[in-house]
């Protein structure tokens, strides 16, 4: 059997599993170099948290797993197509490929897709549903933010 298969299975399988504790029907796999290094599902309705997805509660358990944040090397199978959150979160840590089973328009018609949220995200700020404004303050008594940290990291190394 092919291995993107094999782990597109077992994302799968975890989100039946998950669906018939009562949450929603979404699981995920962290692969690195052939091996599953973490797997997740979807806790949204279980912890009230809208960003326990399937696929960060992985990267999550992936990174304590690897015990670094950079998860370069490493591939995301998740059972349904990732949302912008998550594919945010993929990037920012490093991984380099994701392959997922169910598209949006499978799940559209169960209220399961998240291409409305692509097509806002894709528009200017000034059109997107959400206000999004940038207000550049900063504190008199305290050097610049980002300096400081910046500073502060090239002292330690």
């Amino acid at each position: 059997m092919d291995e993107n298969k094999r782990f597109l299975r077992e994302a799968i399988e975890l989100a039946y599993a998950n669906a018939e504790r009562g949450g929603r029907p979404f699981g995920a796999v962290v692969v690195k170099n052939g091996k599953v290094i973490a797997t997740g599902v979807n806790g949204v309705l279980s912890t009230n948290d809208p960003t326990a997805h399937a696929e960060l509660t992985a990267i999550r358990s992936a990174s304590q797993e690897l015990g670094s944040a950079n998860l370069e090397g490493c591939s995301v199978f998740a059972s349904g197509h990732p949302c912008p959150m998550c594919m945010a979160a993929m990037r920012l840590a490093g991984i380099g490929e994701v392959t997922y089973a169910y598209s949006n328009d499978d799940g559209a018609l169960f209220g399961l897709s998240t291409a409305a949220v692509y097509a806002d995200l894709a528009k200017p700020f000034s059109e997107q549903s959400m206000k999004i404004r940038y207000v550049p303050v900063r504190l008199d008594s305290r050097p610049d933010l980002y300096a400081d940290w910046s500073r502060k990291q090239a002292a330690q190394a």
